[in-house]
């Protein structure tokens, strides 16, 4: 219920600093540098900036029993991966999801890929049969263990896993305003190229999978600065792999899957479900992921995650931070402290001011 009050509270409290922060100018020309992320220049051509993720990773799961054994794993339903019914429905599809452990807590952040034939993506004679078949982005550091986390719960379905290294993931943020998209794409899968909106909000972009260069494919798209995206992502509230999300200590719903569309309530039974559930009906969440912004003097290896936040009126804790970029970050904080002074103090006993952001993006009340 605080949460609730609290997201109800930030239309009203956006004077407040801590509810309401814009990047200063050191960011913002950090964040335009080959970018234009916060705003374009409408003489350079420039729509679109592409970055390469070469830390996520994409794995294949295929096969006549693909379907439910993906459902029963994961916490939100599988994207569509049939042929297209009419002209208004595009081949494929992509969602948001997190694999749970029996405890509930993540284990890891997926986005799916579903498209039907699967063989577009492959040109070996297996390929060929039109059986369901999804492709897994995840953290790249955790390909094995989730490979191996696959092959615990597959039994005797006829399911195949295997990593899918051929295909690189990109980033596709658009150089203009939210509201104002230059020049517009369109999903697409052709080839060995699939290109789709994110599923987890339109604040960031779209999702391109393909052999080949990315700005090469995208109209008027150019190379990002891979610090820059990530920045970004902070900024708006979107963790990403083991470093945001460490397997086994972060709860869902606290991570705001909801606000992700990373989570349905009405699917069939999957693994950690129950805390899932039950923590939604009750509709208490205590503490949430947060974008932060960090002000005073940094250590040179920056914040260590885990790091303590404090209050700093009363030196009681807050919570704790989870990862970051430069000025920029992410930190699990209790709902009913962000709008006060905040504070981390550094290995080198120096106190860094810690803003606490609602992103606009978010609905208005928890849901």
């Amino acid at each position: 219920m605080a949460a609730v009050a609290l997201l109800r509270g930030a239309a009203a409290g956006r004077r407040n600093p801590a509810w309401h922060w814009r990047p200063s100018e050191t960011t913002r020309r950090c964040l335009a540098r080959g970018t234009g992320l916060l705003g374009s220049n409408s003489t350079d051509g420039v729509a679109w900036t592409c970055f390469r993720l070469d830390g996520r990773a994409l794995m294949r799961v295929r096969g006549p029993d693909a379907a439910p054994f993906l459902s029963g794993l994961l916490t939100n339903e599988l994207p569509l991966s049939g042929p297209p019914t009419g002209a208004a429905q595009p081949s494929a599809r992509a969602a948001y999801a997190h694999f749970l452990n029996v405890q509930g807590r993540t284990l890891y952040d997926v986005i799916l890929y579903g498209s039907k034939p699967m063989y577009i993506f492959c040109r070996l004679p297996e390929c060929t049969e039109e059986a369901p078949s999804f492709l897994l982005e995840c953290d790249s550091s955790v390909l094995g263990s989730l490979q191996k986390h696959l092959s615990v719960y597959k039994i005797r379905r006829k399911v195949t896993v295997e990593p899918h290294p051929e295909l690189h993931v990109w980033a596709v943020l658009s150089c203009a305003p939210q509201t104002s998209e230059a020049a517009p794409l369109e999903e697409r899968v052709e080839g060995t190229t699939m290109l789709i909106r994110d599923p987890r909000t339109a604040r960031m972009g779209w999702r391109l999978l393909t052999q080949d260069d990315g700005p090469a494919l995208v109209p008027r798209g150019q190379l990002g600065d891979l610090q820059d995206y990530h920045m970004y992502r902070y900024q708006q509230g979107i963790p990403e792999g083991v470093c945001d999300l460490p397997p086994g200590m972060a709860l869902p719903l606290e991570s705001n899957l909801v606000f992700m569309n990373g989570v349905s309530f009405t699917k069939g039974c999957y693994i950690g479900q129950e805390l899932t559930a039950r923590t939604h009906h009750t509709g208490v969440i205590r503490k949430r992921l947060f974008p932060v912004k960090l002000e005073g003097p940094l250590p040179a290896s920056g914040i260590s995650p885990g790091t303590l936040v404090v209050v700093t009126a009363t030196g009681q804790a807050a919570g704790k931070f989870r990862a970051g970029q430069g000025h920029v970050g992410l930190a699990l904080l209790r709902s009913e402290t962000i709008k006060g002074p905040l504070h981390i103090k550094t290995s080198e006993s120096q106190l860094v001011a810690v803003t606490a952001v609602v992103p606009d993006w978010w609905p208005t009340a928890a849901k």
